[in-house]
């Protein structure tokens, strides 16, 4: 299936996971307990998985891939 495939590019992947840096730090500043803490651990939880795996099932869903923009920049497709 299309949505398992790696989709997320390089520089896609470490922004997501500076996301989940800066959203656990905040999470855990706001009070990992409370409702914005909650939502903040679940986004942490989210980009990091995806950043780390190099797979966004929603860009598989939505046809996006951000990998063949780092191919094309390092010259690996013509």
């Amino acid at each position: 299936m299309r949505i398992f495939q790696k989709n997320v590019g390089t520089l896609d992947r470490s922004i997501r996971l500076l996301v989940a840096l800066a959203a656990l730090i905040t999470a855990l500043a706001v009070g990992a307990g409370s409702t914005g803490g909650i939502v903040l651990l679940v986004v942490t939880a989210i980009a990091a998985v995806t950043g780390a795996s190099g797979r966004c099932p929603l860009y598989g869903v939505l046809g996006v891939s951000t990998l063949h923009q780092d191919r094309h920049q390092h010259g690996l497709v013509a």
